[in-house]
């Protein structure tokens, strides 16, 4: 159901299905939701990545009910809103050009376990300084929502 000014867009905190074990806890898989009303009552689109740091990840978009009945769902967050002349295809060129999280970790056969590497194949040195790893959460607080923010499409809330 769309506003005066368009559309609320949130920001969406789910349970993770599988946490990483490298990663601080508790953690949430981050996403956009732009509520839309229209596969029915409070439905909308998500936006976020897909994947892991093994594999890398890949951005994903798809019509969605409402989060809040999600059995993984934790935290819903108003952002802001778009207009409707903006739904959906200026959010998706947007956001489908911004780079998805790549591979990050994979199996070392010297420890036998999967760590973190600087590229596929070579792997910090014990006590070497690891930058963070970049996953959901990341590309939604620091890539997504700054990209729709700067481009003028996401009109955030005025802050108090």
């Amino acid at each position: 159901m769309s506003t005066t000014a368009g559309y609320p867009v949130y920001r969406i905190e789910n349970k993770m299905t599988m946490p990483d074990p490298d990663m601080p806890t508790p953690r949430y898989h981050n996403m956009i939701f732009i509520e839309t009303w229209e596969d029915g009552y409070k439905s909308g689109r998500t936006y976020h990545v897909i994947g892991d740091m093994v594999t890398g990840m890949t951005y994903n978009t798809r019509i969605d009910q409402d989060p809040e009945l999600d059995k993984m769902f934790v935290a819903k967050h108003l952002l802001g809103t778009i207009n409707v002349s903006d739904y959906p295809d200026r959010v998706n060129e947007i956001l489908e050009a911004l780079p998805a999280p790549g591979k990050q970790k994979s199996f070392n056969v010297k420890t036998m376990r999967t760590e973190q590497h600087k590229s596929p194949g070579v792997f910090y040195e014990p006590g070497e300084e690891r930058p963070p790893m970049v996953k959901c959460t990341e590309w939604t607080l620091n890539q997504a929502i700054p990209a729709l923010v700067d481009s003028g499409v996401l009109i955030k809330l005025m802050e108090p």
